[in-house]
Order: structure tokens, then C-alpha cells, then sequence
């Protein structure tokens, strides 16, 4: 009983994304969920999710896997892969994500390009496809987009900006079954090759606006501390990221004060392992 009652209230008595994303970006794998998902400015396999512009800055094939629990409640189970490839200046990609349980989820599948414009700027979109599927009730999709762009400001900041369906497309003909628009506007500062300081603001029109920090340390070669929170909801989050040469495994944590815990695991395999700027923000 005190499940159900849980997903009532993410339902009906806080923000809608808690309970239903209509394809909204989801969060950036592990290494996001523990920096309050501070992520518009990563430039690593993550950024799929966040932002396409950061797939410009890879240098070689990468592929991720990321699962979370959010409220550790089976029914808002989120789960993403993500694969880039890589080559000049441009960068391919393609994002799927599966969100909820048998009586009720959501689908997006997107398919990613961007382009490294000249040294320390990137561009990218992507074209997505979102479905909700209620068995009592059926199924109905549509197509949208969003775009993204990164660049180096001065030596040790990165500022990026990233929209999520700027056109206010709908799944059905009800006008409140609408896929939400999303603006993330960031910058990330390097003090040194070890710590990385993200802040970022997000904006759905049709709620107000979210604050979100992070910070990640590079403790030793083979390992990472972050530390992360936000608003909108206030939540808390906290991880680690262990690097075995290519494979990369985080795991995170954040904290709701009312309903708990939302752990996550990614698993991410880089065919070349990345160096100068994207190794800096990773």
C-alpha cells in the first residue's frame, strides 16, 4: 500500500517529471545523477543524453549503459543506452531509453549528430521519437528534436546550452498531453586536471526554474568522488566513478528528503580513451 501511495503522490503532489518524462532528457548516467545532474556541459558519452553538442569532442567510439530506481520503486525504473561514433569532426549517435513498468512507460529512441565547428565549439541535435504506452488505454507517439551547443570560454571554463523540444508537439489530440519544453544553460570551471566545478540552470515552461551544482574530483587515475544537488526537486546526490583504463563503471546516489533514494549504475566502454578538453571535463 505504501508503494502505490508513493507513486500517487510523484504523480499528483510534485512535479510532473518525477512520474511521467514525456521523453524528456533523461538524467546523464551515473556520473549525472551524482552532480545533481549539473551535465549541459559534459563532454564525454554522457552528453547523449544531456547535450549532443559534447559528442563532438570524443575521439573515439564509446558506449554506455545506465539504469536507476528512483524512490527504489520497481514501477519508475529508468533505463538508457547510448552509442557515438565518432569521425573528422562529426559525431554520430543513438539514445534509447525505456521509463516505467508494465501498466504504464514511456519510450524514446533518438538519433544524434553533431560537429566539433573549429577548436573548443560543438554543435549538436538530435532527432527523437517518444511513445506512452497505457495498456487500458493504448498507445501514442510523436516526433520532436532538440539542439545543443558547447564552447570553451577562456582556458578553464566550458559553457553550454541545450533546448529539448522547443516546438510544443503533442502525443494525442488532448491539449494537455504535450511534450514539455526543456532549456539547460551551464558552465563547468577546471581549476586543475583533478576537479571539475559544474552549475547549471533548467527551465520547463511550464514550471519554474531549477538550480543545479556539482563538483567531481579526480581522487587517483583509477577513481572519482562527486558530489552534486539541486532544486525542483531539492535533492541530494553523491557517487563514485571507477576507471579501469577503457571501461568506466559509476555508481550514484542521490536523496529525496520526503521519498528516499534513487540509486544508478552506467557501465561505459570507450574504444579510445579521449584526452585534452574532454579528458579535462571527465
Amino acid at each position: 500500500m505504501y508503494k502505490y501511495f508513493l507513486i500517487l503522490l510523484c504523480n499528483y503532489c510534485l512535479i510532473s517529471p518525477l512520474w511521467a518524462q514525456n521523453g524528456i532528457p533523461s538524467t546523464a548516467g551515473a556520473r549525472g545523477l551524482a552532480m545533481g545532474d549539473a551535465s549541459v556541459t559534459f563532454r564525454d558519452i554522457n552528453s547523449a543524453f544531456s547535450n549532443q553538442a559534447g559528442l563532438a569532442f570524443l575521439e573515439g567510439m564509446s558506449f554506455t549503459a545506465f539504469a536507476e530506481q528512483r524512490f527504489l520503486l520497481a514501477e519508475l525504473g529508468s533505463y538508457s543506452a547510448a552509442f557515438a561514433y565518432p569521425f573528422d569532426n562529426n559525431t554520430f549517435g543513438l539514445t534509447l531509453n525505456y521509463f516505467g513498468y508494465e501498466n504504464y512507460n514511456e519510450q524514446k529512441i533518438g538519433l544524434a549528430y553533431s560537429r566539433k565547428l573549429f577548436e573548443g565549439v560543438g554543435l549538436g541535435a538530435q532527432v527523437d521519437y517518444i511513445g506512452t504506452r497505457i495498456p487500458e488505454y493504448g498507445t501514442a507517439s510523436s516526433l520532436t528534436f532538440e539542439l545543443g551547443v558547447q564552447a570553451d570560454l577562456l582556458e578553464d571554463f566550458i559553457v553550454g546550452a541545450h533546448i529539448f523540444s522547443p516546438i510544443r508537439t503533442r502525443l494525442t489530440d488532448n491539449e494537455r498531453d504535450v511534450i514539455p519544453t526543456q532549456i539547460n544553460v551551464g558552465i563547468a570551471y577546471s581549476p586543475s586536471d583533478k576537479v571539475l566545478i559544474s552549475i547549471e540552470v533548467e527551465k520547463d515552461i511550464d514550471y519554474i526554474a531549477a538550480f543545479k551544482g556539482g563538483i567531481e574530483y579526480r581522487l587517483i587515475e583509477q577513481l572519482s568522488l562527486r558530489i552534486g544537488a539541486g532544486t525542483q526537486p531539492i535533492q541530494n546526490g553523491f557517487g563514485i566513478g571507477i576507471h579501469l583504463g577503457n571501461l568506466d563503471i559509476d555508481f550514484a546516489t542521490a536523496y529525496h528528503q520526503y521519498l528516499g533514494f534513487t540509486p544508478g549504475v552506467s557501465v561505459t566502454y570507450n574504444v579510445t580513451r579521449a584526452s585534452g578538453s574532454q579528458e579535462k571535463n571527465r
